[in-house]
């Protein structure tokens, strides 16, 4: 054996530093060879590092909240054979990949949950109070399992069996619902058609279902002040927002809709078996109408450069995420390309990532028009600054039940606003104002989106 050095690697394009989030082994454990040893945190994401090699670790060469530059040491491991550094600045590490043991338990996990059953059920897809979950380590049947999307290009919400409880099935957002609003899973009755515990059944079982809002309210801090250190997400998010915010001339327009048939709508494909265990919301009608309305005014999906504007043609559809570490901006790559149910799932996915502090730099490029989804705190509506790089951001309110004037007479119907922010240099008035009226005629009826 030879004492080997792991270098901190370049696991996104042009990093330069990390911080090292938290270790996963400690001097004197034995590792293997694509062992996750610890987690760093970039200015876009969260990422698991993997040993490039097996031995016995000698030395944790930086601590937790440390700061490193890429190429810098970060573990020293007694290592079989004759590698003595690993991790260049040039290369990048990759994925640990699954081992063929672990896509034969996902495979039986899989057809146990579909045998016997008919069917399956970033901000929008819930709370964001604390960091994402990790795998257990160990193998077999035993272990969580996570059921893989079936196509490479679609990814498909994972559905999690518990190792603690084998009679417990749910997703791991409705997990996350629980553990906010203190509900002890074990006692709740499922209702979900494959025998999974679903959102309505968590809700209908808390205490104190607002879940988009403080539930208690902390004890008063005992310091006068709190200093947060500006670096890593919170330091990308800062960059952004003053660069787009100071470059780009925002104008912004707002409209009242009456969306009682997109809740009409949402409600019937919850109630239908091909969207089965999969979360419908009215965010997934509003991201259909955004991309119907783009087809109809391109230039709001462009980018602007000094020498031209780029305009489209295809629709990367970013979703604005709250996480533990601030805010992001995954998207789902040609968005306008997939069905309902496909984008129902890539939403559905997403949030999921993100909340769990998954998010990929690759999740978060090339975005070509964003929504960000403030109704689900609350809020009427609100005048988002663009995302850099886009010319192009709406703001989904609040749906709630308002009097609404139909046919001369004042009715009870669910009202949303949404806000919507151009880049002036590209988007004029008239073709802003075009943008947000095909949207809203979306939303008060659905059925165009059958044109």
């Amino acid at each position: 054996m030879s004492l080997a050095q792991f270098n901190l690697p370049d696991v996104g394009e042009g990093l330069t530093e990390a911080e090292i989030v938290s270790w996963k082994v400690a001097p004197g454990d034995s590792v293997s060879v694509n062992q996750v040893i610890c987690e760093i945190e970039t200015a876009k994401s969260i990422v698991e590092l993997p040993c490039p090699f097996a031995g016995v670790v000698e030395e944790l060469l930086v601590q937790e909240g440390d700061t490193v530059e890429v190429g810098k040491p970060i573990i020293s491991v007694q290592a079989e054979g004759n590698i003595l550094v690993a991790g260049p600045t040039t290369t990048s590490i990759p994925l640990v990949p699954e081992s063929s043991s672990t896509h034969q338990a996902v495979a039986d996990v899989a057809a146990s949950v579909a045998s016997g059953e008919n069917g399956p059920n970033l901000v929008g897809y819930g709370s964001s109070a604390h960091g994402g979950t990790r795998r257990r380590r160990g193998a077999g049947i035993n272990a969580p399992a996570v059921i893989p999307a079936a196509s490479t290009s679609m990814p498909i919400s994972p559905v999690v069996v518990s190792s603690a409880s084998t009679d417990i099935i749910a997703k791991p957002p409705i997990r996350k619902l629980a553990k906010d609003l203190n509900v002890d899973l074990s006692k709740v009755q499922a209702s979900g058609l494959a025998g999974e515990i679903t959102r309505e059944d968590v809700v209908s079982a808390a205490s104190q279902a607002s879940v988009f809002r403080n539930l208690t309210t902390p004890a008063a801090p005992s310091a006068r002040e709190e200093r947060i250190p500006v670096k890593g997400v919170r330091k990308a998010i800062a960059t952004a927002m003053v660069q787009s915010a100071f470059t780009a001339p925002h104008v912004s327009i707002f409209v009242d809709i009456d969306a009682t048939r997109t809740m009409e709508y949402v409600k019937r494909l919850k109630a239908s078996t091909d969207f089965a265990g999969v979360k419908v919301t009215p965010l997934l009608l509003m991201a259909k109408a955004m991309m119907w309305a783009v087809r109809r005014n391109p230039t709001v999906n462009s980018t602007w450069t000094d020498k031209e504007i780029i305009v489209h043609n295809f629709v990367n559809f970013g979703v604005a995420a709250a996480t533990p570490r601030g805010l992001i901006v995954p998207n789902i790559k040609d968005a306008d390309q997939m069905s309902m149910l496909e984008l129902a799932k890539a939403l559905e996915q997403l949030a999921s990532t993100a909340r769990e502090g998954k998010t990929t730099p690759e999740d978060m490029k090339d975005g070509t028009i964003t929504i960000t989804n403030i109704g689900v705190f609350g809020v009427d509506t609100g005048t988002p600054i663009l995302n850099p790089g886009q010319v192009a951001i709406v703001a989904l309110g609040s749906i709630r039940p308002k009097p609404w004037v139909v046919n001369n007479e004042i009715v009870i119907r669910q009202v949303t606003t949404i806000g919507a922010t151009f880049d002036h240099r590209v988007v004029d008035g008239d073709v802003a104002s075009r943008f947000v009226q095909d949207v809203a005629s979306v939303i008060e009826e659905p059925a165009l989106l059958l044109d």
